[in-house]
């Protein structure tokens, strides 16, 4: 029996060599994934070599420096070559002129991590910082889906004016609001008609009786809502591809509630230009132009404000358009050489193939604001030319004003059309002093409350107070480290207010378990039971507390955006990492050290 007692007491505070080794194992990985922070990140600008002939490192070099452009580094990984600055100030300029030599699809801003290369083999990088610390230019879009529903009313109202007449049933339509419209009819076969046409064929649209012989065809509220995120999803997805057009490669763009998009571009600081291409809505059209007076026509002008006559339905519009670059026609004007999918090739070549010799119209389609502040659909004609002959997915258009147009043109039709026109709600441009102003008080802020934090512990718990200051230290590098390698994951001030936080409750784990070994003390058990019974008695409530500020942390990041999901997703991790440096690498110090003392007086 005394044999059993005597083993008992031994396992007390006993970690097996396993555990030892994972908290050993965690930290190690932990420090390495937060060391490249120490370094950060290097303003560069970056060249995409074309495959068929390299860049001399030496000639870009060369180039920059008659400029007064100084580089620090410049590497060529085989497919790309970065130019490292010495100066962030300089990007913009460096880009313009390496762009003007080896063209604008190939060059783009980017912010490269400085830290050696045998810890970036490792796959360890700096944490990205967000706009408030960077800075930079943010703009927060609205989608306009009311031109959207009004667009997709007329078509619709178009449709069956022309279908029923074709049929004799003499009808007609008029848009009331951009999601319904008015059908008039003479003839109660007509009502009959569009009330199978739309059952069978347009189930989203609903149709009542109105008096005088008039139908009221709306859109369902629910096809509405649909509608809305998938355009805003596709409005999504082509502002990403614009961006990259850009060269702006560490742009953060998201839906924030039903209707906007926030565009975040770190390091721009000049906006002109991201946002003549990230708000503009500018297509194509191309239309069949027929006789003036003729039936189911629309009368649009050209750049000389002369009238041309064109069929409403256009034969493609720039949703066909797969890829665009310009150039110069042999008259030297500006031009644009387009590629359309198979889809719009097949269209092209069918209508060209059956009009040879007839005249086409290239419009191009904008929207603007009007003086109430309304979004509307401006329409010119560029170019008016007959079919020579039959062509498909590869042809030319001319009549636009200059290169710079043209460039900018063949940019938006590369990343495609918008599904739906926007508007700029806000903009925010942040400089670079006053991100770093952000930075140096964030960090001050940091440093502040660790030092005091640090000076308390050992002044009031003592030897123990050590253990919790190391376990702060530990806690400090592990959440870093955490942060760098979780997915996408930016840095911004909420952040940094997060981790000011986590120093907080990491020390607030330490006090409730060192209360409880003092309390088992003053009991009359010796140091090794205190420290048993105080850490088993403790690990309750320190779960219970921190598994209720996680899924506070939880619902903030599923609900949140932008700089709450930053510090929603900093205070989550941060409780995880007070955890395991509370709870298992202060056990694991405190069973090295004291785990087997047996004194009851001792003061610690």
């Amino acid at each position: 029996m005394s044999k059993k007692i005597q083993k008992n007491i031994i396992r007390i505070n006993h970690y097996p060599a396993w555990k030892y080794l994972i908290v050993v194992a965690v930290v190690i990985i932990m420090f390495f994934s937060a060391l490249p922070n120490v370094y950060s990140f290097d303003d560069a600008v970056q060249i995409k070599e074309n495959g068929n002939s390299n860049i001399p490192i030496l000639k870009i070099q060369n180039q920059l420096k008659s400029d007064g452009i100084d580089s620090t580094k410049i590497t060529d990984t085989g497919d790309t070559i970065t130019v490292v600055l010495r100066n962030r100030d300089e990007q913009t300029k460096a880009k313009s002129i390496l762009a003007k030599e080896y063209g604008e699809n190939r060059v783009a801003l980017a912010s490269v991590p400085a830290a050696p290369k045998w810890l970036l083999d490792m796959g360890f990088d700096p944490i990205k910082l967000g706009l408030d610390l960077k800075g930079g230019v943010e703009f927060l879009l609205r989608v306009d889906m009311n031109s959207v529903f009004k667009e997709k009313s007329e078509r619709l109202g178009n449709d069956l004016e022309q279908t029923l007449n074709k049929e004799g049933l003499n009808v007609r339509t008029k848009t009331e609001s951009p999601t319904s419209f008015t059908l008039q009819y003479q003839v109660p076969e007509a009502e009959v008609a569009v009330q199978e046409m739309m059952a069978k064929n347009y189930p989203e649209w609903s149709v009542k009786n109105l008096p005088d012989n008039t139908l009221n065809i709306s859109l369902m509220p629910n096809a509405q809502k649909s509608m809305t995120e998938k355009v805003v999803k596709q409005n999504l997805t082509i502002m990403r591809d614009r961006i990259n057009q850009l060269g702006i490669t560490e742009a953060n763009v998201q839906i924030q509630g039903t209707s906007r998009i926030l565009i975040q571009l770190p390091g721009v600081q000049d906006p002109s230009d991201a946002k003549k291409i990230i708000g503009a809505t500018a297509s194509l059209y191309f239309y069949q132009v027929v006789p003036n007076g003729s039936e189911n026509s629309q009368v649009l002008y050209n750049n000389d404000k002369q009238p041309v006559t064109v069929s409403n339905t256009p034969v493609i519009t720039g949703t066909s358009i797969q890829s665009a670059s310009s150039g110069y026609s042999q008259n030297g004007q500006p031009e644009v050489n387009l590629v359309l999918d198979s889809e719009g090739g097949d269209t092209m070549s069918a209508f060209t193939r059956d009009h040879i010799g007839q005249p086409m119209a290239t419009a191009y389609v904008d929207y603007g604001i009007d003086a109430k502040g309304n979004m509307v659909k401006k329409t010119r004609i560029i170019n008016v030319a007959n079919i020579a002959g039959r062509f498909a997915s590869r042809f030319q258009i001319t009549g636009i004003n200059s290169p710079k147009e043209a460039q900018d043109l063949a940019l938006l039709l590369r990343a495609g059309s918008l599904s739906a026109p926007v508007l700029v709600d806000s903009e925010k441009t942040i400089g670079p002093q006053l991100g770093a102003e952000n930075i140096k008080n964030g960090l001050s802020a940091l440093v502040l409350g660790m030092v005091m934090t640090l000076v308390f512990m050992l002044l009031w718990y003592r030897k123990l107070g050590w253990v919790a200051n190391l376990a702060l230290v530990v806690n400090i590098i592990c959440l870093i480290g955490l942060i760098g390698l979780w997915p996408g994951s930016i840095l911004t001030m909420p952040g940094i207010a997060g981790i000011v936080l986590t120093v907080g409750m990491a020390v607030d784990t330490n006090v409730i378990i060192f209360e409880r070994i003092k309390d088992n003390m003053r009991e009359g058990r010796t140091l090794a039971q205190a420290i048993d019974r105080g850490f088993q008695s403790a690990f309750g409530t320190i779960f219970d507390s921190n598994f209720t500020t996680l899924i506070t942390a939880v619902v903030l990041y599923a609900i949140g955006n932008g700089p709450v999901q930053g510090f929603a997703l900093v205070l989550g991790l941060g409780i995880l990492t007070s955890m395991f440096s509370g709870i298992f690498t202060s056990r694991a110090i405190i069973n090295l050290k004291w785990g087997k003392d047996s004194r009851r007086d001792i003061k610690i």
